[in-house]
């Protein structure tokens, strides 16, 4: 299938191009990005989008989250971290079934469609449900087996047996698909459980990810369970790895300093930390020191939601505020977390992150005919504190058209989905 999008203003996130361009075309054959010029002239059976007065710009990278926890949307309110998890979701995530997590899966699949996120990177557990939503919904996911063994030791080897046979079965399986070893925390698994996740992932050649300082108390467990500081841990155990790290909210700058000595890019998650009442992460320090730093909603239980434009928003005015600093976070920068920085972070950079010939066409068109939008003085800037996922007109992956205009381009029965997952709810719900 032929695509060519048709006068766009195009922000492009590509080192070799101008920040803002407008009036480009955009040739997508099959799945890549073909042509990017003005007045591209067309042969034969093409899909015409017109993008007059619209961006175009890359799909957003969800770095962090937990897909199918989109049912447990604000179950959160006035729990702290630990006794969220232990009083709430795990005893409800006890009651979950397969088919369960298929349809919470695509209630995510569908609002990360809605909302302009073209991939995600996901941890949690039943992923072979998830991977069959994702094809459905035709999303480009990196997902895991959650890893842990301090609760049960022979349940971490069998998890770990779970996410080796993921590996083998998916490898080469869909070219929007990707495996990582994910590891649910340093305060959830024995060091020489951490050092067997470690070598899987060399051996296999995938990136790690994992929970790290999300609060204060997270500091501390590592402290007892390894008998190591949390640097002194994450160095010990990933310093050959290429590791995602979420969260990242209780380091120091000499910390983040350190961070440099490893191959980590770091998952911020503002609006999660601040509803777990978290704190900031200091990612204006690591940006500063060379750091990769991209942008993650976490499970909406926590996160709310998947609006990325609304993590990108929180990003900003949370350094600039925090710092008393309004220099901090240009616009521009703040963008490239949500999709180079993101595609780095995932190792997909060649693939995915900007709009470029021969890369793979994931993109969004924005409406920007909104009164919060207008007047449009700077656009970068627009982007980033004004636009909201809901804006996004047209969602396409992997050269598909998911969503078009606003209207959903997939065979799933939305509703359908939305009434399946409010009866899970309804059935597991933990007062």
């Amino acid at each position: 299938m032929k695509i060519c999008i048709k006068n766009a203003t195009l922000v492009s996130m590509a080192d070799n191009r101008e920040h803002v361009e407008k009036g480009i075309d955009i040739l997508i054959e099959e799945d890549k990005i073909v042509k990017i010029e003005k007045n591209i002239k067309v042969n034969g059976e093409v899909k015409i989008l017109d993008a007059t007065n619209k961006v175009v710009m890359p799909g957003l990278i969800n770095a962090h989250s937990h897909v199918a926890m989109s049912i447990f949307r604000e179950t959160l309110d006035g729990y702290n971290l630990q006794d969220w998890l232990t009083k709430k979701i795990w005893p409800m995530e006890e009651k979950l079934e397969e088919e369960d997590i298929y349809n919470a899966s695509m209630l995510s699949f569908i609002e990360m469609i809605k909302t302009g996120c073209t991939t995600i990177n996901d941890m949690y557990f039943m992923a072979e449900e998830t991977i069959k939503a994702m094809k459905k919904a035709g999303i480009r996911l990196q997902t895991t087996r959650t890893l842990m063994d301090l609760d049960k030791a022979e349940a971490g080897i069998q998890r770990l047996d779970e996410l080796k046979e993921l590996i083998q079965k998916y490898r080469d399986n869909d070219k929007r698909l990707t495996v990582n070893v994910g590891i649910h925390g340093l305060y959830t698994s024995s060091g020489e459980y951490v050092e067997k996740c470690v070598d899987l992932a060399q051996k296999e050649g995938l990136p790690v990810h994992i929970h790290f300082c999300e609060n204060k108390q997270e500091v501390k467990d590592i402290k007892e369970i390894h008998g190591l500081s949390h640097i002194q841990a994450l160095k010990k155990y990933f310093s050959k790895a290429h590791t995602v790290l979420a969260h990242c909210v209780e380091l120091s700058e000499k910390d983040i300093l350190d961070l440099k000595d490893i191959d980590v890019s770091v998952v911020h998650c503002p609006v999660s930390n601040l509803k777990l009442g978290c704190g900031v992460a200091k990612i204006s320090h690591m940006l500063k020191n060379n750091i990769n730093v991209t942008l993650g909603t976490d499970g909406q239980g926590s996160g709310c939601n998947l609006d990325l434009f609304e993590e990108m928003k929180y990003a900003a005015l949370l350094q600039k505020g925090m710092l008393e600093n309004p220099e901090l976070m240009p616009a521009y920068e703040v963008l490239k977390m949500a999709t180079m920085n993101g595609a780095k972070a995932l190792k997909l950079e060649k693939k995915i992150g900007s709009i470029e010939e021969g890369k793979e066409a994931d993109l969004i068109i924005i409406n920007m005919d909104n009164i919060l939008l207008k007047p449009q003085n700077n656009l970068i800037s627009e982007l980033v504190y004004n636009v909201k996922g809901t804006d996004v007109e047209t969602t396409i992956v992997s050269g598909n058209i998911l969503m078009e205009n606003r209207k959903l381009n997939i065979n799933v029965n939305e509703k359908e989905i939305i009434d399946n997952c409010d009866k899970i709810i309804r059935r597991i719900y933990t007062n």
